[in-house]
């Protein structure tokens, strides 16, 4: 029997998925988190063979809690609606052995978690090509200037934390908007974001 701790902050769906894996005869759902802390801890209490989680849930994130299970026998599967290149590195990153999402059929998961448990890592086929595709144009250093421009820095606070002149933060800024393709800080930030590229 596969014994697996679902993650989902979504009420409806959570209840959803785990009375769809019940039906599956190798299959038990024993556990429900509403969060990633909750998972962790279930994970902790049950030792299952797989957690599948959501994303973007309270408290803590399917990311962060995954990074947490790097190195626990049980095998993390990502199921999201957010099909981002950003998103999907840091979980090949954290190990996750699987990562779908919610808009496939649903017999596509029962079978994904069972090639799983074969050994198999099973990536959402549209994943795949965004992340050679998709890559984050920006240096360190340019990440360490936007990260502070979505903290609400301006550019004297910026240069200040970084020890930079205010003629270099302008500079960073400018080729930040250049290379994200946008004509100004939210944009970029919004962009950046969407991407998933924010650790």
């Amino acid at each position: 029997m596969i014994r697996i701790v679902l993650a989902e902050d979504q009420g409806l769906l959570l209840g959803a998925l785990g009375s769809l894996l019940d039906l599956e005869e190798d299959m038990q759902v024993v556990g429900k988190a509403r969060n990633g802390e909750e998972a962790l801890v279930l994970v902790k209490q049950h030792d299952p063979d797989i957690c599948i989680m959501d994303i973007e849930m309270p408290l803590k994130s399917g990311l962060d809690a995954a990074e947490e299970l790097k190195d626990h026998r049980c095998k993390v599967i990502i199921l999201t609606t957010f099909a981002r290149a950003g998103y999907f590195e840091r979980a090949r990153n954290a190990g996750v052995s699987g990562y779908l999402l919610k808009d496939s059929p649903s017999e596509e998961l029962a079978s994904s978690i069972r090639a799983i448990m074969d050994g198999r890592r099973v990536y959402a086929p549209e994943l795949v090509d965004m992340a050679y595709n998709d890559v984050n144009p920006l240096t360190e250093r340019e990440e360490q200037v936007i990260k502070l421009m979505a903290d609400g820095k301006n550019t004297k606070e910026i240069a200040s934390q970084l020890y930079l002149t205010n003629g270099t933060v302008r500079n960073y800024i400018s080729v930040i908007l250049d290379k994200l393709e946008v004509s100004n800080r939210i944009e970029a930030i919004t962009r950046f974001k969407e991407k998933g590229w924010f650790k």
